[in-house]
Parts: structure tokens; sequence; C-alpha cells
């Protein structure tokens, strides 16, 4: 691995921030990257593309589930949203921009890029994001599960750490707007000489897969393993993955105990 990689892999990766709803710590907000940060775990975040194009630290495409609003995000520009408070805590939605701010390089960063599948992949919002990730002074990288976005981050920084996500691509849902030999593409990630990924992020119930492990094992690239829960997922991780994204856990905590 490059040393831009090794510290992106070097700690466990907190999922959306090190949250718990059940307290009010709700995923992708302030108080929940800086959790994460006091227990110096690297942290994974999601953007959402808002109507003026500004990156939003937000994982669905609606506001219903976590936030005092209604509607998608994508129709909602950026002083709107940020003016909208969670549903617990005191925290309110912010943009990628802020969080950099409060991050400062203390922890590395994978910044998610959440697509819509528009033929376009939101290109102009990609590359608005990769730009951002350029100019943080700090360990970060994107990915995302559409490698047309991976094609266009590529094009406009090939310096910029990118990564593929992926899983076994099963109907569903998901994927319904993919035929079956798309879906066996980005199972087996076969779109890599177009996208050059830098790392892989898999579902660990998908693994092990013969495309990511395939590049692992003999093309080098590092694996990230999502979204690891239980003692049985992390165990299967430490066996086909470098390093985890986890939540509802302190790996540390849970390592400690296994000693």
């Amino acid at each position: 691995m490059t040393p831009e990689l090794e510290a992106i892999f070097a700690r466990p990766i907190a999922h959306r921030g090190y949250h718990d709803a059940d307290n009010g710590v709700i995923e992708n907000t302030p108080t929940a990257i800086q959790h994460a940060i006091d227990k110096n775990f690297a942290i994974e975040v999601d953007v959402q593309e808002t109507a003026d194009g500004e990156a939003l630290v937000f994982h669905d495409y609606t506001l219903e589930r976590l936030a005092e609003g209604t509607g998608r995000v994508i129709d909602l520009a950026a002083p709107e949203l940020t003016s909208i408070h969670m549903k617990t805590g005191t925290d309110k939605l912010w943009l990628l921009k802020d969080l950099f701010d409060l991050v400062d390089g203390r922890v590395p960063l994978v910044v998610e890029i959440k697509s819509l599948m528009r033929r376009d992949a939101q290109m102009d919002f990609v590359r608005h994001v990769t730009d951002q990730v350029a100019g943080y002074k700090g360990p970060a990288c994107i990915k995302s599960f559409d490698p047309d976005m991976l094609s266009i981050a590529k094009a406009r920084n090939a310096s910029v750490l990118r990564g593929i996500v992926a899983d076994g691509a099963e109907p569903g849902p998901d994927y319904a707007r993919y035929s079956r030999v798309d879906r066996f593409i980005l199972r087996h990630i076969l779109h890599a000489p177009r996208t050059r990924p830098h790392f892989i992020s898999y579902g660990v119930k998908d693994l092990p897969k013969a495309g990511p492990s395939l590049l692992r094992s003999v093309f080098k690239v590092p694996l990230m393993s999502w979204t690891v829960r239980t003692t049985e997922q992390r165990e299967k991780a430490d066996r086909y993955a470098d390093q985890i994204v986890f939540e509802g856990f302190d790996p540390d905590r849970s390592a400690a105990r296994s000693l």
C-alpha cells in the first residue's frame, strides 16, 4: 500500500461516525464525528447532492427518517438544508466543508458519494467533491457504488484516492436498473481497468467473491469490508479484508476482550 492508503487503512473506520441513536447521537452528525475523533477511529461519511450542487453530509435521499424536514435532498438548496435540525440531539444538517473544518486532519476520512444513478453520473457534483477532497489538508479519499462516478473523479484528479463500493449485487430494488450482466460486472468489479480503484469497499455478508479476492491477492488492491456489526462478521472480515467499516460496538474493546 502507498503511505496515503496506509493512513486510510490504519484504524477501524466508524460507519457514519461513532453514532448511537438510542442515546441521541445520530449518524453523520457533528456529534457522531466528534465521538469517532475522540476514539481515534477513521470515519466514513455519506454525501448527497443538494439543489445548488453542494455536498450535504447525509445518507438518505429523503429527509424524513432522521431530520425535522420532508422531501428529497436534491430538491433543496444548502442554506435551507443546513437550517434543519435532526430529530434528536442538538445537531443540524451540515456540509462536507464544515466536516473538514471539524476533523482538520486528526483522523482519516472516507467520503462516500451517494449516486442518484443518473446517466450523467452527476458529473459536476462529483467534480466538486473531488476538488474539495483534493484541497483538504488531511488523509481522505472518496468512494461510490457508481463506477461512472469513479471514472469522473479519475478524469478530474487521478491523485485523489478513490474506491469502489460493491456487494453481491443480488436482484432487488437497489439494482433494479441493472441487467444480469451489469450486476455480474459490479459484483466482480470487472470495470476496474476503466475505473482503476485504489481500494475496494465490499459488503462483508457477500465475502468472499472472486473479483475482489483476485484484485486484493494478485493486484494488491486493499479491501475494507462493510458494515461489520457482529463478532462473526469481524472474524470473516479478518480473513478476507484489510480493514473494517464498523458500527454498534467498539472494535478496540472487542479486540482487547479477544486477547
